[in-house]
């Protein structure tokens, strides 16, 4: 068990040994020599969002809203390529631009979860995919509704420190607000939602504001015992993006993170995006990764186009240098696989 203070004292640290020491007691802990991914279409249902955030390029102001039949297109290629997770994104709160609400009045629907609601469970019905959603905040009877659809739903924390709706990276965006963000987690909680979230690094945190996020995220899962799994993201600066000329955070720092988020969050699977770390993924296998995230061999990161994600088989031979086997899972983790966890009829689909 390491507490806040040595976490702190190892990030502030450039003792290679302090490195070494840690390193070795992961691979002491770390019996498994699997790492996992899951084949997914990212499906950008509408690019619009409340949130305006100084590392974001997602967010357009002349929005698109995919029509349903450019989801079921995109829905059955996908299941033709062997994808079996549909990730769902959208900007958050998109009902509070007018010209999206009318857009969807006018094909028929209420609101733009109503309309995730129908092509979620068309998807269940007619492909061999299940869905994940990621939409920014939801409230407890969103998340309800939602999961009747969903086999897992997610949320990036991105940071528990309330400083940074003050600075460049939030200041326009109402929905970081972390307590917003840890409510809707801790709710996903309460509803028994595999779960998946994160924390990104390089938008001006503090080292002490990097570490009480993972444990923050740990108070949760220890009363919850709903997050399947850890994001840990880095900043990278873009053209025309607020934070452009802002410092990507360096190998060494994403490193120690990595070994901390392991150390930290023990049995939560802990996750790097390969297509944003494509020079320095195998080294964070040595860190204590055990996952590569969703990986599409159709679809493209909307979130991050300029980032192509890697080869299928490009990732297996990235793991198969350092002694790992490439393993295939759904969106949900296999021991969230349980009536306990997953709607009934998400649960039969996935025993068929």
């Amino acid at each position: 068990m390491i507490t806040k203070s040595e976490a702190l004292d190892f990030l502030k640290s450039n003792s290679t040994n302090s490195i070494l020491e840690k390193l070795e007691k992961i691979n002491a802990e770390n019996t498994s020599k699997h790492v996992t991914f899951s084949k997914n279409a990212f499906i950008p249902v509408c690019n619009w969002c409340r949130n305006v955030c100084g590392y974001c390029t997602f967010r357009n102001e002349n929005f698109k809203l995919l029509k349903m039949d450019e989801m079921k297109e995109i829905l059955t290629k996908a299941d033709t390529f062997g994808c079996r997770e549909a990730l769902f994104t959208f900007g958050e709160n998109v009902d509070e631009n007018e010209k999206v609400k009318e857009e969807l009045k006018k094909m028929g629907y209420s609101g733009i979860l109503e309309y995730l609601y129908e092509i979620s469970d068309w998807c269940l019905e007619n492909t061999n995919l299940l869905p994940h959603t990621n939409c920014g905040i939801l409230s407890y009877d969103e998340l309800k509704y939602l999961r009747e659809v969903n086999a897992s739903m997610g949320l990036m924390l991105e940071n528990s420190s309330a400083r940074l709706c003050r600075t460049i990276a939030h200041e326009k965006s109402p929905g970081k607000d972390p307590n917003l963000r840890i409510e809707m987690i801790e709710n996903a909680g309460k509803l028994k939602i595999p779960f998946t979230t994160g924390i990104l690094i390089g938008i001006g945190e503090t080292l002490e504001e990097r570490v009480n996020s993972l444990f923050e995220i740990k108070r949760i899962h220890e009363k919850y015992g709903h997050i399947q799994e850890v994001i840990v993201q880095n900043f990278r600066s873009k053209p025309q993006i607020p934070m452009e000329n802002y410092k990507e955070p360096s190998p060494i720092e994403m490193f120690k993170m990595i070994i901390l988020s392991k150390l930290i969050l023990e049995d939560i699977s802990i996750q790097v995006p390969p297509n944003l770390n494509r020079e320095t993924g195998q080294l964070f296998l040595m860190a204590g990764i055990d996952d590569w995230g969703g990986v599409s061999p159709l679809t493209k990161d909307f979130v991050n186009p300029e980032a192509p994600w890697p080869d299928i088989e490009e990732l297996n031979i990235f793991s198969k240098e350092l002694g790992f086997t490439l393993k295939e899972r759904l969106p949900v983790y296999e021991k969230y696989i349980t009536k306990e966890w997953i709607d009934k009829k998400i649960l039969e689909k996935i025993k068929k």
